[in-house]
C-alpha cells in the first residue's frame, strides 16, 4: 500500500484500538476516502518491553520489531509511528537501518511540551522499563524542561494501574489513580505526560482533564499532518 503511514501496536491491543479512534476522530474529512492511509501491524506477540528492559535481555524485542519495521517498509509505507512508550528504547536502537522516517512519539512530545511549557516541570507517568531508559528524561531535558519522577511508592502504584488493571481487562482503579495524581500535583508539575498507552486508556475512561497530557494523542496529530491531511481539534 504505497503511501500509507505503518504503525506498530499491539502493545497493548486496548491502546492501539484508541490510537486508530484518534487518528480518525481528528482527521479533518468530507468522505471515507479522505482519511489517513494505514497499515495497522497489532503484533501482540511482542514480549514485554519492561521486563526485558529491567532484565537485560532484549535482542528478542530488537529483532522483532526490527523485522516488523521492515514488513511495513516492503509494504509500501512511507512513514513509521510505534503506538507504545517503552518500545522506543528498541525503535531508536533499530531506526538507522530503515529507509522510511520515524515519527517519533516521544520526541514529538518533548518538542510540544517545550511550546506549551517553556522550561517547566513536566511530570512522566510511565511503565518502569521506560523510566528505567531514560527516555522522556533525555528529550525533555534536550528541551530545556524540567522531567519529574515520581517516587518509588509512587512508581508502584502506576504499574498497579498498568499491569494489574488495563493490561489484565479492568477499569481503572480510582482511588489508587488520586494517589499518583496528588504525588505529581505536590511536586509543582506544570504537566504530567501520561507515558503509557495504558494509562491513555485511563483519560478516555475518566476524561481526565488537560493537565494531563497524552503521548499517544501528540502522536495521532503529527501522524495525521505526516499524511498531508488537516488536524482538527
Amino acid at each position: 500500500m504505497d503511501g500509507a503511514i505503518g504503525i506498530i501496536g499491539g502493545m497493548g491491543p486496548l491502546a492501539t484500538e484508541l490510537f486508530y479512534k484518534m487518528v480518525t476522530t481528528h482527521t479533518a474529512v468530507q468522505s471515507d476516502q479522505e482519511h489517513v492511509r494505514m497499515i495497522l501491524l497489532s503484533d501482540t506477540s511482542m514480549p514485554d518491553r519492561t521486563a526485558a528492559i529491567i532484565n537485560g535481555d532484549s535482542q528478542r524485542i530488537r529483532e522483532q520489531m526490527l523485522q516488523d519495521a521492515l514488513f511495513l517498509q516492503d509494504s509500501g509505507c512511507r512513514a513509521l509511528a510505534v503506538t507504545c512508550n517503552t518500545a522506543h528504547f528498541f525503535i531508536d536502537s533499530i531506526e538507522n537501518a530503515l529507509d522510511i522516517p520515524v515519527i517519533h512519539m516521544i520526541r514529538e512530545t518533548a518538542l510540544e511540551m517545550s511550546v506549551l511549557y517553556p522550561e517547566g516541570k513536566i511530570g512522566v507517568m510511565a511503565t518502569q522499563g521506560t523510566i528505567e531508559t531514560g527516555l522522556y528524561q533525555q528529550a525533555l531535558s534536550a528541551c530545556g524542561l524540567k522531567p519529574y519522577i515520581p517516587k518509588t511508592s509512587i512508581q508502584k502504584e502506576i504499574m498497579y494501574q498498568i499491569y494489574e488493571r488495563i493490561k489484565a481487562g479492568k477499569f481503572y482503579d480510582a482511588e489508587r489513580f488520586r494517589l499518583i495524581e496528588e504525588d505529581f500535583r505536590n511536586a509543582g508539575c506544570d504537566c504530567v505526560l501520561l507515558a503509557c498507552t495504558e494509562l491513555s486508556v485511563i483519560r478516555e475512561q475518566e476524561h481526565l482533564n488537560n493537565w494531563f497530557t497524552d503521548p499517544m494523542e501528540i502522536l495521532a496529530k503529527k501522524v495525521i499532518l505526516f499524511a498531508g491531511k488537516e488536524y482538527k481539534e
